[in-house]
């Protein structure tokens, strides 16, 4: 084992811990005592940008950040940060196509869009789907701290899994949005500082950072332009900027966990700069990161840790590197793990947060109204939320000791966000753009998106990475013989290298892609086939899209449903048509029958004002669909009129 923690490593461990509980505290204490689901799961809605933004960083990008890229920049090279443009690209379309949908919702849980558009049906399936997703990613945040605390402390594994889970899943529970946000900002600072830290150790090692970049030039670490077009091959620009953004937007575009913490602000306007404020510290951390994995790399370039059997997983690289270099520090080991320790808290404790969320409000509302049991009172709900905490921090414990076995921690959470991810972007991109789809559509291609998905991600068996050279030369444990340093060198990187390639083309296709089109090619199902058989389910009459309309004719679409682009287009394609007719002389004379396409009518305005204020309703007949016709001097509508004139007048019209 690595090494072990001195006092000093625990003190800081442990005062860490208790300012991240303290907290939490103070917020169960103060305000509101989260005694109301507005406050335990959207902070009131009242929260500043900065914070948010941290907290959106930090929600997906903590331990398995600090593990997992760099330990991915060490064995297979820098080709990764090329995901970095991705979340530059699809930024923009998360804050103002997407954003904009939900914000006007504001509600607790993102599915009840998909009932408001498609029907419950809808909105159970893909609230269940994200349950299963974000169930399985708390499994592997769980167990990627665990790893740390094994490789530095000497502590057991499942000793370690199971005292993260219960510190997690208490912290969950007690502290309420706004503790989650707080402690994020807090988290957030010690992911930076240790991240720095070990890269000014490393330059320190190294007498600068040029040796560092030069050593991994050597070493064959440094890869920015692969342009393949092999789906097969792991990580080039098309894997990381296609694959990239829509992992980017079903992460911070649709997800439950994250459209909760876009909610907590106060405005669409500050939510939106949340979420542009959360890409540049994003990309600092991504970028950080993937240097010290070369850092590293410079630290172990002729004794790689696994090879000389001091860790059993190379996502143990960090810890170890900090443990080795920063190890006589008092207290430096300790301020390192509380990091990755204080990260996955608050990972944990949002996704919990927002598992609580979905299944209070996708779950037993909707099953006690069906029952007829009423509504429970906003402080029986909370009471709620706290439970279903439990719960579920209970449950991923238990799925975190399956998290080992899906491979390397950044591959396991990415391949996690495509499967699942990839076909709920999929589904609410067909809702929020293509008017024509309807339920039925919607469900089927949800379900051969999930099929296919599935059966790419998890099909068996699966052809090993292929991994940069490493070496145990001159590691101290591991001596070679005559025999082995004469032909060791020579032999096994040709041979492996020949044997990858031979029994490459043995594994059958689909399980030979890269997880970065995982994402890619289940939203694209979804969309796709939910496109058609929307389309074939209409002409068949065996469904409709009738629920994005707000009246029985057809006429008026909600155009809220839709993304803000497309909702003006329908608004501006939908045709007004205001029809009037009199029997009286008066009104004859004024009467107007007006089908335009937006163009101004000040004298229709007028007619419908005067006419609908006769005390006549025999002889007066108004129809106005549409307020498309406008008043140029008011700015006022048809709809507008009607609105004016009072509920007595118009309840003396035929509308």
């Amino acid at each position: 084992m690595a090494g072990s923690f001195d006092v000093w490593d625990y003190v800081v461990l442990v005062i860490v811990l208790t300012i991240s509980a303290a907290i939490g505290v103070y917020y169960r204490l103060t305000g509101g005592q989260q005694k109301t689901t507005a406050e335990y799961l959207l902070a009131d809605r009242s929260m500043p940008v900065m914070p948010v933004a941290f907290s959106l960083m930090a929600s997906f990008m903590s331990a398995v950040t600090l593990l997992g890229v760099s330990m991915e920049n060490y064995q297979y090279g820098t080709q990764f940060v090329i995901i970095n443009l991705a979340y530059v690209l699809a930024t923009p379309a998360a804050a103002y196509l997407i954003l904009p949908v939900f914000y006007r919702l504001k509600t607790a849980s993102v599915y009840e869009y998909l009932e408001t558009r498609f029907g419950f049906a809808t909105r159970l399936y893909a609230s269940l789907a994200f349950s299963l997703q974000m169930i399985l990613y708390m499994g592997i945040v769980l167990y990627a701290p665990a790893l740390a605390l094994e490789a530095v402390t000497g502590l057991n594994l499942v000793f370690s899994i199971i005292a993260v889970g219960v510190v997690c899943t208490f912290y969950a529970t007690l502290g309420g949005m706004k503790a989650v946000l707080i402690t994020d900002v807090f988290q957030s600072v010690l992911m930076f500082a240790c991240i720095f830290a070990v890269i000014i150790c490393a330059g320190i090692e190294a007498g600068g950072l040029a040796p560092i970049w030069e050593t991994a030039r050597e070493g064959g670490r440094l890869e920015f332009f692969n342009f393949s077009v092999d789906p097969t091959t792991r990580h080039t620009w098309f894997t990381q900027i296609i694959g990239g953004a829509a992992t980017y937007l079903s992460i911070y575009g649709v997800n439950q966990t994250q459209v909760q913490r876009l909610l907590a602000v106060r405005s669409l306007r500050e939510s939106a700069k949340s979420l542009w404020w959360s890409m540049p510290i994003l990309i600092v951390l991504s970028l950080t990161t993937c240097f010290s994995g070369l850092c590293i790399y410079f630290h172990y370039q002729n004794c790689d840790p696994l090879l000389e059997g001091r860790i059993n997983s190379r996502d143990q690289l960090l810890p170890l590197f900090v443990v080795d270099t920063m190890g006589h520090l008092p207290g430096m080991a300790g301020l390192f793990v509380s990091g990755i320790f204080s990260g996955s808290l608050s990972t944990i404790s949002s996704a919990i947060s927002s598992l609580a969320a979905v299944t209070l409000e996708d779950y037993i509302k909707p099953t006690l109204t069906w029952r007829k049991h009423g509504q429970l009172n906003d402080e029986k709900y909370a009471y709620y939320s706290k439970l279903l905490s439990v719960i579920y921090g209970t449950l991923c414990i238990g799925l975190a000791f399956l998290a080992g076995t899906l491979g390397g921690v950044l591959q396991a959470s990415l391949s996690i966000f495509g499967i699942i991810g990839g076909p709920l972007l999929g589904l609410f991109t067909l809702g929020m753009y293509i008017k024509w789809a309807n339920q039925k559509g919607a469900l089927a291609g949800l379900t051969l998106s999930l099929a296919f998905s599935f059966w790419m991600g998890f099909g068996q068996p699966r052809p090993p990475i292929p991994t940069l050279p490493l070496n145990a030369d001159n590691c101290p444990a591991h001596k070679l013989t005559h025999i082995e340093e004469i032909f060791l060198p020579q032999l096994i990187p040709s041979n492996m290298k020949q044997k990858a390639t031979d029994q490459e083309t043995d594994y059958f296709y689909l399980y030979r892609i890269s997880y970065m089109w995982y994402s890619v090619l289940g939203f694209l199902i979804t969309f796709l086939m939910g496109c058609l058989c929307s389309w074939i389910f209409e002409k068949l009459h065996w469904d409709n899209n009738d629920r994005i309309y707000t009246d029985c004719t057809r006429t008026i679409i909600k155009y809220e449903l839709f993304v803000p682009p497309v909702a003006k287009r329908l608004r501006h394609h939908q045709m007004p048509t205001v029809v009037i007719t009199a029997t009286s002389s008066e009104i004859n004379n004024d009467s107007v029958t007006s089908s335009m396409d937006g163009r101004e009518s000040p004298h229709l305005s007028k007619t419908i004002r005067d006419s609908l204020k006769q005390n006549e309703p025999e002889t007066v007949q108004a129809k106005a669909v549409t307020n498309g016709v406008r008043d140029p001097d008011s700015g006022k509508g048809s709809m507008d009129v009607l609105s004016e004139l009072g509920q007595d007048e118009i309840a003396r019209t035929h509308l």
